[in-house]
């Protein structure tokens, strides 16, 4: 079974009991506690990880957290230009494209890292080989200024009623919007984006870049992340979010500890962190996502991760395989669609 290592491990980590020495360059202290080093590329926002910095200080006061931030699509094409290279600094991955993660762990750059602190977290986000875990779940959604009507689905997108009103973003430079084309195209085939596209869809980058057709009216609706939507509303912008019935398409931000890390003990630890219960507030209350602790309460007031699940689009190993296999081939579609 694929799953059996995944509870032994769990069990050691409960214990605490360490099986194996230091990697040969891993910092070591006398009273056994994570110190030095610690290299982490990221794509999670700034303002989150400066709210993260206290904690992860009070935590691992031995450690020095160095960051690389960037979007998801910045941090991969540094962190795969680097491995091909000879190597990369990077000890931790924290992004919000799992496709990446399910290349890396197939080349074998990936360690197996289980965190006790994980253990109540959803199936569905983590891998059944332990090479990832889920420490943050972004949302897409439908987005739609307040007072004004909002297509029921995504199928209805492709509606009359939202010709020339719909903006989507660009799958190209956007691992979410990559996430959400992934489940389009397995949910309404290889034509959505060319009917998308015939009823006068338009692509505008990012998600924030969306939010900002809406929020400036040159759309009436949009996919976009629920946090980028929750922030909007926060500081007063008149946006909601509706949700497909069918499906929300989540995303999941996983972190994982590169094989060739320096310092897997501290990498080990910073994971222990960012899933602790004082971790994952950080990340629902700063970052506007849902933590994957079932026991929190979801962004904004809003559900927590498990009525989440049950109201989203399958997120499954069909999936992440469907998104390694077609990846290339569906950007070249939505290319194509979007050109004409």
């Amino acid at each position: 079974m694929k799953r059996w290592w995944l509870l032994v491990a769990l069990a050691l980590a409960a214990c605490r009991i360490e099986t194996a020495a230091p990697a040969n360059n891993a910092p070591a202290s006398t009273d056994g506690a994570p110190r030095g080093d610690l290299w982490v590329y990221t794509s999670m926002y700034r303002h989150v990880l400066d709210a993260l910095e206290p904690l992860l200080k009070e935590r691992l006061p031995q450690v020095t957290v160095r960051w690389f931030q960037g979007g998801s699509e910045k941090v991969a094409t540094r962190l795969e230009a680097e491995l091909t290279a000879g190597g990369s600094p990077c000890d931790v991955l924290m992004t919000s494209d799992p496709f990446l993660y399910r290349r890396l762990a197939q080349s074998q750059r990936l360690a197996r890292t289980v965190s006790v602190n994980g253990v109540r977290t959803p199936r569905a986000l983590l891998d059944p080989d332990g090479h990832w875990e889920a420490v943050r779940v972004s949302t897409m959604v439908l987005a739609h200024r307040a007072g004004q009507p909002a297509p029921s689905s995504f199928a209805a997108l492709l509606e009359p009623t939202w010709k020339g009103e719909v903006v989507v973003g660009d799958p190209l430079t956007s691992g979410t919007a990559f996430t959400w084309a992934v489940a389009m195209e397995r949910t309404f085939g290889a034509d959505f984006f060319p009917k998308l596209r015939a009823n006068g869809a338009r692509v505008a980058g990012g998600n924030a870049a969306v939010l900002q057709k809406i929020e400036g009216g040159e759309a009436k609706v949009g996919v976009v992340l629920l946090e980028n939507v929750l922030a909007a509303k926060a500081r007063g912008s008149p946006v909601e979010a509706a949700w497909p019935t069918d499906g929300a398409v989540i995303v999941p931000g996983p972190v994982a500890v590169l094989s060739t890390s320096r310092n897997p003990i501290a990498a080990k630890a910073f994971i222990d962190v960012l899933l602790s219960p004082e971790g994952q507030r950080v990340i629902r209350e700063l970052g506007d996502m849902h933590a994957v602790d079932p026991r929190q309460p979801g962004p904004r007031g809003l559900e927590g991760i498990e009525p989440l699940l049950t109201k989203s689009a399958p997120f499954d190993e069909a999936l992440l395989d469907r998104g390694l296999a077609e990846g290339p081939a569906l950007k070249a579609r939505f290319t194509a669609a979007f050109s004409q």
